[in-house]
């Protein structure tokens, strides 16, 4: 690959990229172009302008932008529409994220004519496939430059060295190992290493950042009601929200239960198990609504479809393949699915659990006089059950009579 004239970097102010954009300058002597993404990670990120700046940044190449309603509207809901579950737990926060800021990294490299992109993934975890795949999807023909993969970096000590060599602030407490790394935004936190790597120790309570102990949490439950149009939230207790702020409300009423803690060995895309902590105390009350909703408005079949291809949609995202067409394929199958996905749930939070305690919607397709165990004043005629079953079971007896006679 030629050397690059002006690079994008995906940065956060931290001290690793920090060092990445001082060895891109070092290293391929190019511009750089600074893009720092607020996706309701709690961090305020003027220090990361402010530190762009120092490290020779000219203003007009530093991009900071708030794209949590994006994120949330384009990226998080129609995952949810899928209820997507990566391995049957994993809410798929850390990997809805990446799609966006590659979408943003690509576009901001053509508004700013730069011929490259970078990132601080490093060369063992998922991010790195997650963001390349997502960049090469939407110009084929930008170079992902990858530090962690290219750099002789290979050691804190090293990094530590190359930061002071370079002037580059290092806080006191990235002096020693740090206990273990946080990725966040608006829908989850991600802890991972160190501390963590041993999958038979407990994770500390330390590590949880945004719920408090299901054990420390209220002694009272607390009801809340979501209202969805079309498989989407739009408000809570009755009060109209915008997605972010729906998302935002809802990480503050799951935080305070303990809801939405989870400790998972996954397999990462490149080959290896990984343990992460993570906590989505949003996404999961809002799973729990959707699927509430879902059970009355959403036809059998539609719904079984839905679930069979739900492990795919999850892994496909998982492996960082957003812009895939098969993903957008099975996007369009779900959306069809939300047309009727319209309606409000009652839930209870308590002590690190959301439960579905009510559900009504005007596309019902819950019938009570079909189902009532009194007289049902003909909605149902329970004789009819018996050629069904006949019917049904007609392969099961010719069946069990061939398997009888061959034994016999």
């Amino acid at each position: 690959m030629s050397a690059p004239k002006k690079v994008v970097l995906a940065y956060s102010g931290g001290l690793d990229t920090s060092i990445i954009l001082k060895w891109l300058q070092t290293e391929y002597g190019c511009e750089v172009v600074t893009f720092t993404a607020d996706l309701g990670q709690g961090e305020e990120l003027e220090p990361a302008r402010e530190k762009a700046v120092m490290l020779g940044i000219k203003p007009e190449n530093i991009y900071i932008e708030d794209i949590r309603e994006e994120f949330v509207r384009d990226f998080v809901f129609p995952m949810f529409r899928a209820n997507a579950l990566y391995e049957g737990l994993y809410l798929l926060g850390t990997s809805i994220a990446r799609p966006l800021i590659s979408k943003r990294l690509v576009e901001i490299a053509a508004e700013t004519g730069a011929d490259a992109v970078s990132h601080g993934a490093t060369g063992k975890g998922n991010d790195q496939v997650r963001f390349e795949l997502a960049a090469y999807a939407l110009n084929p023909d930008i170079k992902v430059i990858a530090p962690w993969r290219e750099w002789d970096l290979s050691s804190r000590t090293k990094l530590l060295d190359f930061a002071e060599k370079n002037q580059i602030p290092i806080a006191k407490d990235k002096r020693g190992e740090a206990p273990f790394s946080v990725d966040a935004n608006l829908l989850h936190t991600s802890s991972e290493g160190k501390v963590l790597e041993d999958p038979a120790q407990e994770a500390p309570d330390y590590v949880y950042q945004r719920t408090v102990h299901p054990e420390d949490a209220p002694d009272t439950p607390e009801m809340v009601e979501i209202t969805f149009e079309k498989g989407d939230a739009v408000a809570i207790n009755g009060e109209a929200m915008s997605p972010a702020a729906i998302l935002t409300k809802l990480n503050e009423l799951g935080g305070k239960h303990g809801v939405g803690r989870l400790d998972l060995v996954e397999n990462r895309f490149v080959g290896m198990k990984s343990r992460g902590i993570y906590e989505t105390p949003g996404g999961t009350v809002l799973l729990e609504a959707h699927r509430g909703i879902e059970q009355i408005t959403l036809d059998s079949g539609a719904g079984h479809l839905k679930d069979s291809i739900m492990p795919r949609y999850a892994e496909l995202i998982y492996n960082g393949f957003w812009y895939s067409p098969e993903r957008e394929m099975m996007q369009a199958l779900i959306d069809k699915s939300q047309e009727h996905v319209t309606g409000t749930v009652r839930l209870k939070l308590y002590k690190g659990s959301v439960n579905t305690v009510a559900r009504w919607s005007d596309h019902s397709l819950y019938s009570e006089a079909h189902v009532t165990f009194e007289e049902d004043a003909g909605a149902y005629d329970q004789k009819d059950a018996q050629g069904f079953i006949q019917l049904n079971a007609l392969r099961l007896k010719l069946l069990a009579a061939r398997n009888r006679r061959l034994k016999g």
